[in-house]
């Protein structure tokens, strides 16, 4: 085989000797093909499997069964919960609605093969700056584009597959000029004893597939996923997948319907890398083989090859090992359900799977030689020059503000700061019927499903800039924060998943920054007692000014005993008193405006360090959020994150027709005024509150945590910002909402 046909599909001339090594010959070209898409960093994580087993479950499912297609968190009563986020970063910056979209089919097939209803989806988006003047106007308007096609992506599909978008987050930088970062996650709920596995078995049993037709669309998708886009980005058109959300419908319904006959032994989507990744996992998973003949998969072009049914990425598609005898039934429910179901092959005990096309072999592969021997590699990490020049950054060097008050006011025109309701409104958030705090309300969304009393706080968060600058700091606090963010709904934090977005890991800056802040993550992570359960990883993510901020994503669930003790972040009509809770900081660098939102947005000033949490601290904090929301003692909660307590402070109010008189805390290590207000301090949480609870409260806090008076509600609509008697910024409250309300509204006109 000539080198630049296998080099095409992104595989290095020593590991294609490798692979003529293994097989004991020379490959065919859908072998190739083969072995290309499952070793590659997509689908092999051939560069980050060694920096994943500093996540404990990760290690554990390597050493063990292996990983399935999703984590699961027992959460009592029977009730499990499954949840994943993967990004599709590459098709949506080729074709930005079908990228979009096919990401949101692809992550909801996770969940329902492992036997679980999709119930709620969420997504963590990155753009380019969508403002005239903040990049050359034909960026603008591509950055542009890339949020219209996006966002309608996801609710184009999720809308009409039936499962709501509840939460997501939306940011934007540079360094995502042309190259937006698209993460989606989806939560699904089942009977613990009813989880489905894919771990193919028992010899004879039919393989079948399931689903929409194969077409030519999405081959290499795995492949194209693995390697940095070049500005011929319309040449890879033929990698995007195209999206049915009608038909993966009526598959949900199909799948869980069958699977409760018990005639389905196991199953899997056929996610990236199509029949391949299917057909090779599920024997190796189950330490078998499988025959397959290629002629009985149903196909959307009749002249397709053996090599195009193989590494077809087609959406909508599962592939499944039924009970010999019982393939019928299987057949029956997804007939009944207008899908196909086809017997195309069979297992076997030899370990290899062994395709035809035509009558004639056209590969044959030892299944285990694709799934778990796929070379990985490290490299010597280098710490970038901009980390040091980051923790050297002097804060003296940026004059304070004469009016801090408008300061105030143009963080809250700031994108990445301002409502995304303009997103969320595009979203149906409410179909199923149990979304029980909605977007918008509060710091995570809560959802009640039907069948218990238990309520599920879900959120996805994270910060590039703070990695950027600090990775190991800023993975640990996008743990934290996600925490956070579902305590302060009431829910206790149980259990993470990552989406991990980079650039090339073959840069030495760029893994070492991955390392660190993957164990950043997972230190977090073990300190929450939130373990990472699922996950993805998406290298190659390069814009116009290089990689891409790195991005760990962080997907938490949180678990409520009663979702009618689950409370918003908005002040409501009982509220008189705002309090602040937190704990002692060791330490506060550049008093902690430091890569915050205000030093990048307001001063044009990209340097500085975030602020270390303290993890002990933070669980102990979570803690008791959730008991003072099961106790019905606070009326709503919000932590302090970007754009400092200020801006924090001015979210509470975005629905109240009231205000406040803020008396900013003495804080160790805080002279500066605008300090006292953007600093971005963790583990500092706003509680709206009743006075005449608030002994109550006191009683609830631990050792360790400190509560002190904030601020009183007025009937004035206006913030007032007071240091020591001395008024250090006030905003009329209709002046901020308004900004913050049509910010991202304008800047897409």
């Amino acid at each position: 085989m000539a080198p630049e046909v296998y080099r095409s599909m992104g595989l290095r001339d020593s590991e294609f000797e490798r692979i003529v090594e293994l097989m004991g010959r020379e490959p065919s070209l859908t072998e190739v093909g083969m072995f290309a898409v499952m070793w590659s960093e997509h689908c092999g994580y051939k560069y980050s499997r060694p920096i994943l087993n500093y996540f404990s479950k990760y290690k554990e499912a390597m050493e063990g069964e292996g990983l399935e297609n999703a984590g699961i968190v027992d959460i009592g009563d029977g009730w499990g919960i499954a949840m994943k986020v993967e990004s599709h970063n590459h098709p949506s910056a080729v074709e930005p609605y079908q990228g979009a979209a096919t990401g949101v089919g692809g992550i909801i097939r996770d969940i329902f093969t492992m036997g679980a209803r999709p119930i709620a989806c969420l997504n963590s988006l990155r753009f380019g700056p969508i403002r005239n003047g903040k990049a050359p106007d034909e960026v603008v308007k591509r950055n542009r584009f890339l949020v219209d096609g996006v966002v309608r992506g996801i609710a184009g599909y999720g809308n009409c597959v039936g499962v709501p978008t509840v939460a997501g987050e939306v940011s934007f930088h540079p360094r995502f000029n042309g190259r937006p970062l698209v993460n989606a996650m989806c939560v699904g709920i089942l009977r613990v004893d009813e989880v489905a596995t894919a771990g193919a078995g028992g010899v004879g049993n039919p393989v079948i597939y399931l689903g929409s037709a194969t077409g030519k669309d999405g081959i290499h998708g795995a492949t194209f996923a693995s390697e940095e886009l070049a500005d011929d980005d319309d040449s890879k058109r033929p990698n995007v997948q195209i999206g049915d959300p009608f038909a993966e419908k009526q598959l949900i319904e199909a799948t869980l319907e069958a699977l409760k006959t018990g005639a389905v032994h196991s199953i899997q989507d056929m996610g990236a890398a199509g029949l391949t990744c299917s057909t090779i996992e599920m024997s190796a998973k189950g330490d078998v083989g499988m025959d397959v003949n290629l002629d009985l998969v149903p196909m959307r072009e009749s002249d397709m090859t053996g090599y195009e049914l193989m590494l077809s990425e087609s959406q909508e598609r599962m592939l499944a090992v039924a009970h010999k005898g019982r393939e019928q039934e299987v057949i029956d429910v997804f007939e009944k359900w207008g899908v196909h179901a086809r017997v195309i092959g069979h297992v076997t005990d030899t370990g290899r799977v062994v395709v035809t096309r035509h009558g004639e072999v056209i590969a044959d592969v030892t299944a285990k030689h694709l799934a778990d021997m796929c070379p990985t590699y490290q490299i010597e990490g280098v710490e970038p020059e901009h980390c040091r020049l980051a923790r050297e950054f002097d804060i003296e060097s940026v004059p304070v503000p004469a009016d801090l008050g408008q300061a105030l006011l143009d963080l809250a025109d700031v994108p990445t700061l301002a409502s995304k309701e303009w997103v969320y409104r595009q979203y149906d958030h409410q179909v199923q019927t149990q979304t029980a705090l909605l977007p918008g309300d509060g710091d995570a969304a809560v959802l009640a499903p039907r069948g218990t009393n238990k309520g599920l706080a879900v959120k996805i968060d994270g910060n590039g800039l703070w990695v950027r600058l600090s990775p190991y700091v800023g993975g640990q606090l996008a743990v934290v924060e996600a925490a956070r963010n579902v305590a302060c709904t009431g829910g206790n934090p149980v259990a993470a998943t990552d989406g991990l977005n980079y650039g090339s890991p073959e840069d030495p800056g760029i893994y070492w920054t991955f390392d660190q802040s993957v164990k950043g993550v997972a230190d977090a992570c073990e300190a929450m007692r939130t373990p990472v359960i699922s996950g993805n990883v998406s290298f190659y993510n390069h814009g116009d000014l290089g990689e891409v901020l790195p991005t760990p994503m962080i997907g938490m669930l949180g678990i409520l005993e009663d979702a009618d003790h689950r409370i918003g972040g908005l002040v409501t009509d009982s509220t008189d008193v705002l309090l602040i809770l937190s704990y002692d900081l060791p330490e506060v660098p550049q008093e902690g405006i430091g890569a915050s939102a205000y030093l990048t947005e307001f001063h044009g000033v990209e340097n500085g360090v975030p602020v270390p949490p303290v993890l002990h601290s933070e669980r102990l904090l979570c803690d008791t959020l959730v008991k003072l929301a099961a106790h019905g003692l606070i009326e709503a909660a919000h932590d302090v994150s970007e754009g400092g307590l200020a801006f924090a402070v001015a979210e509470m109010f975005l629905k109240s027709n009231r205000g406040v008189v803020v008396d900013l805390p003495e804080v160790e290590g805080i002279r500066r005024d605008d300090s006292r207000l953007f600093a971005e301090l963790p583990g500092f949480v706003l509680l709206a509150v009743n006075s005449e609870k608030i002994g109550k409260v006191r009683e609830q806090i631990p050792e360790g945590l400190s509560l002190r008076p904030l601020g009183r509600l007025i009937e004035e609509r206006s913030l007032r910002f007071r240091y020591e008697e001395r008024e250090v910024a006030s905003v009329n409250i209709r002046d901020f909402v308004s900004r913050h309300k049509n910010c991202v509204v304008l800047a897409l006109k």
